[in-house]
């Protein structure tokens, strides 16, 4: 079995790390929604944080004089930055003033195991059991959790629920298309730009932004320039660097620890006290993470052939005569006939020449 190299485990290390910080950032934005999203249309708060992503991304470009990305990356740099940058943030931005938190934490549950399964077949990752078992606890763990957090006075309405799977639908599609940028674009270039083309796209909701920005408080404000600064500059060109390094799928599933983290978040910062039952859909998310991310035991190598069955191979391939394996009478009589039972031979197949060693050690050319 073929061990990594250093520089391949630390770029292991690395995307693992990545990942996680890009964990932890999502996970707190779900507070400092929490704090914007009731001075902030969906659409002007999702315009407000990608603003300020462009700003703080293309200063990070300056500083490290990468240029525009190359041809072959901006089909995926468009769509990624329409479905995932743009329609996701929008989508869920509004499905969640439909919905409760935890109808669509469950929703947007979905989008790992969209990613798995459009990866596996556009990608050509394959389906690996681990990955899906993993998926199927974690997403088990987001039911518990969102029934948990559920508001039970509230129902959700029909739209609220097709808002959440438009935004689960859009996180698939976009990191799919991620993953084809990133064979050409560098993860600063993907993030970057798809960003700037999410931005474009949703400038009808400036007006919103302007005039709401002057009526909110400073605390919202600041929280929308948090979400755009950390959740979305750092956290998906920390994304993009571990999807760069990772398959879509296993990377996807990595997120269903973004549900136990914003719990945690919330009791440290907010002194929000988890439900028991929150607490355990937590765990099973983190467990289901553990499963997808672990790696079957690897099967002992198989036995080489002996030594001597080799050099026997490579003897007889050269016409060379074998030594014998065995003293005793069955390695004498595998020596060969006598000389004058091997001069018989060799006169009855070829002619008779003083070389009936070489006649009775080589075979002929027609068998080699």
């Amino acid at each position: 079995m073929t061990q990594n190299s250093p520089s391949e485990a630390w770029a292991a290390r690395a995307a693992i790390a990545a990942a996680a910080t890009t964990m932890v950032l999502w996970a707190s934005a779900f507070v400092s929604i929490r704090s914007a999203a009731p001075h902030f249309s969906p659409g002007a708060l999702a315009l407000g944080r990608l603003l300020v992503g462009v700003a703080v991304l293309a200063v990070i470009m300056g500083l490290r004089r990468e240029g525009l990305p190359p041809r072959a990356a901006w089909p995926g740099i468009l769509i990624s930055g329409l479905l995932w940058f743009g329609l996701y943030m929008v989508a869920l931005n509004w499905g969640e003033e439909e919905v409760d938190a935890g109808t669509a934490a469950l929703l947007i549950g979905i989008g790992p195991i969209l990613i798995a399964l459009l990866s596996g077949y556009l990608l050509k990752e394959g389906f690996p059991t681990r990955l899906l078992a993993g998926m199927a606890v974690s997403f088990g763990g987001a039911a518990v959790v969102g029934f948990a957090t559920a508001d039970s006075g509230d129902e959700s309405s029909v739209m609220g629920v097709l808002l959440c799977l438009v935004a689960a639908l859009g996180f698939a599609g976009g990191v799919v298309s991620q993953k084809y940028a990133l064979k050409h674009a560098t993860p600063l270039q993907a993030t970057t730009f798809g960003t700037g083309v999410a931005a474009v796209a949703t400038l009808p909701f400036a007006y919103q932004l302007v005039t709401q920005v002057a009526d909110a408080p400073a605390q919202a404000t600041l929280n929308m320039i948090y979400l755009g600064a950390f959740p979305t500059a750092l956290a998906f060109t920390t994304w993009a660097y571990a999807l760069s390094k990772l398959s879509a799928g296993n990377l996807s599933a990595t997120t269903y620890a973004v549900p136990a983290l914003a719990i945690l978040i919330s009791w440290i910062f907010l002194g929000e006290v988890p439900t028991l039952l929150a607490f355990l859909g937590g765990v099973l998310c983190l467990a289901g993470v553990a499963v997808s991310r672990s790696k079957p035991r690897s099967r002992p190598a198989q036995a080489e052939a002996p030594a001597e069955s080799a050099a026997a191979a490579e003897a007889t391939a050269a016409g060379e005569p074998t030594a014998p394996a065995a003293a005793g009478p069955e390695a004498e009589a595998g020596a060969g006939p006598p000389s004058g039972t091997r001069a018989a031979t060799t006169s009855a197949t070829a002619p008779a020449s003083g070389s009936t060693a070489e006649s009775g050690s080589a075979p002929a050319a027609g068998q080699r």
